[in-house]
């Protein structure tokens, strides 16, 4: 039964038969027989049938609730009998918010020297990615922000609060200042990331409250891209402090901080809630509690 929950959860991700036998590494026959021998064992329907892919069915939302958590209990039974033969040892699946890539690094560096049974794979997405690659078990942990959406039932670790600079060419007006608030920026020709990260949302909230209009000439969902944009002499992006002085690092930008009234949001690591944590991720739960900033 357990391969079959794995198809159930795989097609209420995609919401494709197709894609769900493709993410699986099956044929789409095999996953629509899996989904039916399911059914018929639970003696219920679990999903809507049409020429395509229709949703669940009432039951097929509860019973998917089931079986993530029987897949996910499955998978931490199989990491602590897999602890106990040899020791720290498998993957982890790490996705981060964009514009904490530089301290997913810190945390993964860290974490390998202790650990170097352990490989890592990172991928960058938005928070609200985030989530849903938790529920669906896509991923172990994440790095996002801890106060500023809802989060569900997780276990986090703070690992810093954002500050916000603004990256600049050094003719830039606002270059040799030490020091700007949001309201010094009304006019600049600004590239930001796209409305869908909650970095976004953040700044959108922090210029109408001062008073300014948030409008971006220049959308992107990579950092790497704005800064880029700055390079060329034309655009100012905002980041946090940390990411852009790895960014402009060696492109002779100037990084210039933005007065804040209220301490940053907080960023750190999330992971399903679990007792007890797998010995992998308690580790890396506790890796992150060396690495916070206090």
């Amino acid at each position: 039964m357990l391969a079959k929950l794995e198809m159930f959860i795989a097609l209420a991700r995609e919401q494709h038969f197709g894609r769900a036998a493709e993410s699986l590494g099956i044929t789409q026959p095999t996953l629509s027989t899996g989904i039916k021998q399911l059914e018929d064992q639970l003696g219920v329907q679990l999903v809507r049938r049409g020429s395509r892919f229709g949703g669940l069915t009432p039951e097929g939302q509860r019973a998917l609730n089931w079986a993530r958590q029987i897949v996910g209990d499955a998978r931490r039974l199989r990491e602590e009998m897999r602890f106990s033969r040899e020791g720290l040892a498998g993957q982890l699946r790490l996705a981060v918010i964009p514009t904490a890539l530089t301290w997913a690094s810190r945390l993964a560096a860290g974490f390998s020297k202790r650990h170097p049974n352990v490989s890592f794979t990172v991928l960058s997405r938005n928070s609200i990615d985030i989530l849903t690659m938790l529920d669906n078990l896509e991923i172990d942990a994440g790095l996002s922000y801890l106060d500023n959406e809802p989060l569900g039932r997780v276990s986090t670790v703070e690992l810093y609060r954002e500050s916000y600079t603004l990256v600049c060419t050094p003719d830039h007006p606002l270059a040799d200042r030490t020091a700007i608030g949001w309201r010094d920026l009304a006019g600049s020709r600004l590239c930001l990331l796209t409305p869908d990260m909650q970095n976004r949302r953040i700044i959108n909230t922090a210029f109408r409250a001062a008073g300014c209009d948030p409008a971006a000439q220049m959308e992107s969902n990579s950092t790497v891209v704005l800064v880029s944009h700055v390079a060329t002499g034309d655009w100012v992006t905002v980041l946090p402090g940390d990411l852009a002085t790895f960014l402009a690092a060696g492109k002779g930008l100037k990084i210039v901080p933005i007065r804040a009234e209220t301490p940053g949001h907080a960023v750190g690591l999330v992971a399903p809630w679990q007792e007890p944590h797998t010995p992998v991720l308690q580790a890396l739960l506790d890796e992150a509690g060396e690495l916070a900033v206090r």
